[in-house]
């Protein structure tokens, strides 16, 4: 086969074999694929598309790249989530002690920040000693007597996503739903679960900006995972303002502990944050067997937050991956920014919204995300919210803090986080979070 060849098939529009793909995916792994090559055929893909048998093949394939991890020996059902990706989303952080404090065993493989969005390594990568680097005995250690663990990809699991998954990031062809898939589901059905609950985020903070492509994307991930003989559930979620308040991985670390801590009131800026929170958590109970439906699963998981135990599990996770579990004891030891720049209202009325993407944008100028494969990222570096969509505000009200140790960018971000602000003289109605659920059944409010 002809690697110039097959790029061109798929830039006229053609499907690629099974076989056809094989021989790019496992020539990209063995380096004898370069990376301007396998970018040609990302871009081709991301304007082209991917037919169903295509997707499928191409999902087969990344998974067969690498090994699967048999948790067999693991008593209960093993569930995951997954989120397709926004700003300030720290939902992991908190739903997996929180569904493990619940009895239902976590195996979670997540990834690093993609374009304008975070990550949850890098997250947990924000904890002094966090190790998300397991070797696979470690990984199932863990699950076994924790019942939660968080890690990236190994070298064993879906090698072909590992490497092609930075390059997306870099080429602009993050936005594909049958890229996405494949990357999503190869991990997935590599680390052992039974069954998966998916987040897919839609709106100016997401990948997927309209809800039509949101549930083209949840139903794509639902049949695949149905395919593979998982038990599938999606939740197309709201994403047109940023989750929570805080944006950057250490601050979304520390309000996430807030969270589990049960710290924050109904009336907080984090409420939208545990109202998705607590949806996908609550099916992950449901698929998991430890409640009868997903509501009762909701309140299960509100019992752990109100009881101590999901809080108390994250702390045995994050000690037993090797943090420092006396940072997240004392969030305020945590070393702090050289600057630290208060964004004020310039004028009256309310929040009529908040540009999630700008956000994400300024979060990565702040250092707080990647614009190239090997930029390091400050965990310090992002940015607070002190208003949320639909609050009054007055002139000289503050709108923001954003945290950075790169003076340089500090009269960009300024300017783009104060541009991000929409204030309206009007309080606009209240968006509902979550917008319809996706099964093997359909889609439905």
């Amino acid at each position: 086969m002809n690697t110039v060849e097959l790029i061109r098939k798929k830039r006229e529009g053609g499907s690629l074999g099974e076989n056809e793909l094989r021989y790019l995916i496992t020539g990209y792994i063995r380096d004898e694929i370069p990376d301007y090559q396998m970018s040609a055929f990302l871009m081709a893909c991301y304007f082209k598309g991917m037919n169903p048998e295509e997707t499928l093949s191409f999902t087969r394939l990344m998974l067969e790249s690498g090994e699967t991890v048999d948790l067999s020996e693991i008593s209960g059902i093993k569930v995951d989530k997954h989120s397709t990706g926004g700003v300030g989303d720290k939902v992991s952080l908190i739903l997996a002690p929180m569904a493990a404090a619940c009895g239902v065993p976590v195996p979670m493989i997540s990834g690093r920040g993609l374009g304008h969005t975070g990550g949850t390594l890098d997250k947990l990568e924000s904890i002094p000693g966090f190790r998300t680097n397991l070797t696979i005995p470690e990984y199932k250690h863990i699950i076994r007597d924790t019942g939660a663990v968080m890690i990236g990809q190994t070298k064993e699991i879906a090698p072909a996503d590992k490497k092609m998954y930075a390059l997306r990031d870099v080429t602009a062809t993050v936005e594909c739903i049958p890229l996405i898939a494949g990357s999503i589901m190869s991990k997935k059905l590599a680390e052992g679960i039974d069954a998966l609950v998916l987040d897919v985020k839609t709106g100016r903070g997401a990948f997927m900006r309209t809800l039509d492509q949101s549930i083209q994307l949840a139903k794509t991930l639902v049949d695949i995972g149905t395919g593979f003989g998982k038990e599938t559930i999606g939740f197309i979620t709201n994403m047109n303002q940023p989750l929570g308040s805080a944006v950057g991985n250490w601050l979304e670390v520390a309000e996430s502990v807030h969270c589990l801590r049960g710290e924050l009131g109904s009336n907080d800026s984090s409420s939208d944050l545990m109202e998705v929170t607590y949806t996908l958590s609550g099916a992950m109970l449901f698929l998991g067997k430890k409640a009868k439906s997903i509501e009762d699963g909701i309140e299960k998981c509100r019992k752990s937050i109100s009881d101590g135990s999901a809080y108390k599990k994250l702390l045995d996770l994050v000690q037993a991956q090797g943090g420092n579990i006396e940072a997240i004891k004392n969030l305020e030891s945590y070393p702090l920014s050289e600057f630290s720049i208060e964004i004020k209202s310039s004028e009256q009325g309310f929040i009529g919204n908040i540009d999630p993407f700008e956000i994400g944008m300024a979060g990565i100028l702040l250092g707080a995300g990647r614009q190239k494969i090997d930029d390091v990222i400050d965990p310090k570096a992002g940015i607070v919210l002190k208003k949320k969509t639909g609050d009054a505000v007055n002139a000289g009200d503050p709108l923001a803090i954003f945290y950075t140790d790169r003076e340089e960018v500090i009269s960009e971000v300024r300017k783009r986080i104060s541009d991000a602000f929409k204030i309206q003289p009007v309080q606009p109605q209240r968006q509902p979070m979550i917008l319809k659920i996706v099964d093997k059944d359909g889609v439905r409010k």
